[in-house]
């Protein structure tokens, strides 16, 4: 197999993590639709990553997607509950962490763009959903070591893969000091060589 994907992408970075806490082999092949001569769209009719490609040429894409199938693939190491409201639970993180992980881009991305071209206020209502996407994380996690349960599931990867990428791109946003236990839950995660080798840069 092998994933297309960028060092910045959030969401290439969470299933990397899955990939590494699985123990699955797959060959990780730098490839980003931003640039020209991008094979992104070839493997994804939406152009975007990550990108899954087996070895008979077929694909899945999103990261959501991706992840469940990864974590079926391998029955070490259950990262996703198989059913029931645990289930339920692990995935509504996942969405919680991908939506503030979708505010983020969103607010760079027209951050990046030129004079009239950009609006301030979209990236305040981006920026908005990122502090209380923050809030409503730190107030679910409370106390608990992990965000699911007694140890590390795909709930606690995606809120740590937001968390990081939030760190790469807004850094003037001060989640540690305003919410102490995501900082614990992030400190923590930072100790796995799977968050170590995937940590987010240019």
């Amino acid at each position: 197999m092998k994933l297309l994907g960028t060092f910045t992408s959030p969401y290439v970075r969470k299933t990397r993590i899955v990939l590494a806490e699985k123990k699955i082999d797959c060959e990780f092949v730098l490839n980003s639709p931003w640039v020209e001569g991008s094979s992104v769209s070839q493997h994804n009719p939406l152009g975007k990553i990550p990108v899954l490609i087996f070895d008979d040429n077929s694909t899945l894409f999103d990261s959501r997607v991706i992840v469940e199938y990864l974590d079926n693939l391998a029955p070490n190491n259950r990262l996703i509950p198989a059913t029931g409201r645990e289930r339920i639970q692990v995935r509504r993180w996942e969405a919680l962490a991908d939506g503030i992980c979708d505010a983020a881009a969103a607010a760079f991305l027209e951050a990046k763009r030129e004079g009239a071209q950009k609006s301030q206020s979209w990236i305040d209502r981006q920026r908005g959903k990122i502090v209380l996407g923050l809030a409503a994380s730190a107030a679910d996690l409370g106390e608990h070591p992990w965000c699911h349960g007694n140890a590390i599931t795909l709930a606690d990867i995606a809120l740590g893969t937001a968390l990081g990428y939030l760190l790469f791109r807004f850094p003037d946003i001060d989640w540690q000091t305003q919410h102490p236990n995501l900082t614990r839950l992030y400190d923590k995660l930072m100790h796995r060589q799977s968050f170590i080798d995937t940590v987010p840069h240019d």
